[in-house]
């Protein structure tokens, strides 16, 4: 069978290192051997080196490919001898003793007959392209010894102008969590296969991996229910279905309320800009909750968002008796004062039914008491999402956890630290980054692959959290509308460019909408 390479984000589900085992293990169980699948592998590798050689060099091209002890150096002996069919020149560097190899990895040794020699005379300079093939995403341990130093040289040799290629993952790569394992290669491209890993698309993996290409082999679609998945890439093909569209009946009333709760005076933009992107999402009203003073700062920038008095806790729980406002954004701009705790536990302790957003300065209210915050949300039965950095985050995991950190090599993945902090708040955990993690209580993840480094300026975050509020306030399931909103959000930046600042996101999120 002829490899396909698939377009990578159109497939949404992300396998573990641990489940592509178990979807390897099912379709041999099917009937394809394992040596096919190897030689199928083995074979996209071989097309994408090809690419990456032939159009830029006047002579034959020499080739290293680097073999590990296990099936990734099997797919890398594939490789070189369908490369060497070519007419390529081909050298195979061995990591430990050929003879020790088994399955089929030992048989795609076998078949190749062209040079091998052991790692320890691997020199790059001599060589136009470097096939990494010594380990895969399945790594469990840090690099030492003989691989760590030809990755270290492969390193050196990249940065002075060589070209990479990695199968499966990068060695040194994590697959789940996408950490360096001590030490990891830094690819041009990676080719893997059936599905994409945590690792490669999780930082500082995805960085290391260059240009991806997944390519299809023999593991059948169906082998997918049975495994039970629960990580993935964030894209419309995991949200699309729920994304709200105004229909000929509906008016502003039945397309959601968000109120958004002010900081005091000269403090006023960043709940401007969350009310004004829940509006651009298309919630049907939004209103701003703010003293006077704060009033009078938002009556200067806004017409289409209303505005109503607040001077205290007392006065936000009358307006949130109001149970038509469905949605609530609360943090940006807020104030850690007495005042502003009493805004938040006003919100928390409102009607069960709403959903709520909580950012900023609100999650910086609870970071000493975070288990306050779980017990909140907890006693709620409507919605509840939190929306970190990483520095807020650490704030609140560390308030949950006295104890020391583990001793295990290597630390848990974003995803993971996302789904433990959900499941011990009962709320959905959006861990913002250049890799942002969307988590639910129910074990459910999605990973952003695309999210511009422009969106790292001041207000960018609470757009994101009023665009999260505008689409819950729209009915909008709460691990959709957060993974959505994270799109979205990406996709409005990556329309500016250079330049970006907050203010420029209402105005592109509108042609991100029309768009869909």
């Amino acid at each position: 069978m002829t490899s396909r390479p698939i377009h990578w984000p159109a497939t949404r589900e992300l396998l573990t290192p641990h489940e592509m085992s178990r979807a390897d293990a099912a379709a041999i169980a099917a009937g394809t051997p394992g040596y096919a699948l190897m030689e199928q592998a083995g074979a996209a590798v071989a097309d994408v080196a090809a690419t990456l050689v032939l159009p830029t060099s006047r002579q034959t091209p020499h080739i290293a490919v680097l073999c590990g002890p296990g099936n990734n150096g099997g797919d890398g002996y594939v490789a070189a001898r369908l490369l060497a069919k070519r007419g390529l020149r081909v050298t195979c560097f061995a990591l430990g003793d050929r003879a020790a190899l088994k399955g089929d990895a030992a048989q795609a040794a076998r078949a190749w007959v062209g040079s091998t020699q052991g790692l320890d005379l691997f020199h790059p300079e001599r060589f136009d392209l470097v096939i990494d093939a010594l380990f895969g995403a399945g790594l469990a341990r840090d690099l030492g010894g003989e691989g760590a130093q030809a990755v270290r040289t492969v390193n050196v040799w990249r940065r002075a102008g060589g070209h990479v290629l990695a199968v499966d993952m990068p060695s040194g790569v994590d697959g789940a969590s996408g950490h360096l394992r001590g030490v990891a290669i830094e690819a041009d491209a990676t080719v893997t296969f059936f599905r994409l890993k945590p690792g490669h698309v999780l930082m500082p993996g995805r960085q290391l991996c260059g240009e991806l290409h997944l390519v299809h082999i023999d593991i059948p679609e169906n082998v997918l229910p049975d495994l039970a998945l629960a990580i993935f890439l964030n894209g419309p093909a995991l949200w699309a279905a729920h994304l709200p569209r105004p229909q000929m009946q509906a008016h502003k009333y039945s397309r959601g309320h968000v109120l958004v709760v002010s900081g005091p005076g000269f403090h006023t933009g960043a709940a401007r800009l969350s009310a004004m992107c829940a509006a651009r999402v298309g919630a049907g009203l939004v209103t701003i909750a703010g003293t006077p003073a704060a009033l009078a700062e938002h009556g200067a920038h806004v017409t289409a968002i209303m505005l109503t008095p607040c001077l205290g806790s007392s006065d936000l729980a009358a307006i949130l008796g109001d149970p038509r406002k469905n949605a609530v954004v609360i943090g940006p701009g807020l104030g850690l004062g007495d005042e502003a705790q009493g805004l938040l536990e006003a919100v928390l302790q409102s009607g069960d039914a709403r959903a709520l957003v909580l950012d900023a300065d609100a999650l910086t209210l609870f970071s000493q008491d975070a288990f306050r915050l779980s017990t909140l949300v907890k006693a709620r039965s409507g919605l509840t999402i939190l929306t970190p950095h990483e520095g807020e985050f650490s704030q609140l995991h560390n308030a949950l956890h006295h104890e020391a950190e583990s001793n295990s090599q290597a630390p848990d993945s974003k995803t993971e630290r996302a789904l433990s902090l959900a499941r011990e708040t009962g709320a959905i955990v959006l861990l913002k980054g250049s890799d942002s993690v969307v988590a639910a209580p129910d074990g459910r993840a999605s990973i952003a692959t695309d999210l511009p480094a422009d969106l790292a300026t001041a207000g960018s975050g609470d757009v994101l959290a009023g665009m999260i509020a505008g689409l819950l306030a729209q009915g909008m399931p709460g691990f959709e509308a957060a993974s959505a909103a994270v799109w979205l959000h990406g996709r409005a930046a990556s329309k500016v460019g250079r330049g970006l600042t907050a203010d420029d996101l209402p105005e592109s999120l509108s042609a991100v909408m029309r768009g869909l």
